[in-house]
């Protein structure tokens, strides 16, 4: 018989909540804030183009998303102006940086999450 794996210590046997994870699925576990970010990583894009790329979510979710992205740095929002006055909105530095990780998130996604959502294994 091969040796099992060492059980970890405590009569726990789940590891403690990670802080770091913790903070980033505050922010980025809201629905929606995934796909605003992945739909502005080929550029800025306006209001109405993120609302058409990301599908059915409301103006006024979207408008919320944006403005939580921008006040966690995320997300810059641009004025020009007009006239006609034109918004765009754009990853910051920051959101970039995040770009790699949505991404595995999504192959992970592909491989291992049914697209039909009743569907389970």
């Amino acid at each position: 018989m091969p040796p099992s794996a060492p059980e970890p210590p405590g009569p726990e046997r789940c590891a403690p909540a990670d802080a770091a994870l913790t903070r980033a699925f505050s922010v980025l576990g809201k629905r929606w804030t995934a796909s605003v970010l992945g739909s502005l990583k080929f550029g800025p894009a306006g209001f109405r183009e993120i609302s058409r790329a990301v599908g059915r979510v409301s103006d006024s979710v979207l408008s919320d998303r944006l403005a939580e992205l921008t006040e966690h740095g995320l997300v810059v929002r641009t004025v020009r102006e007009g006239p006609p006055i034109a918004v765009s909105y754009r990853l910051t530095e920051r959101g970039q940086a995040l770009m790699p990780a949505l991404e595995q998130i999504a192959r992970w996604a592909t491989e291992h999450l049914p697209a039909d959502n009743n569907a389970r294994t």
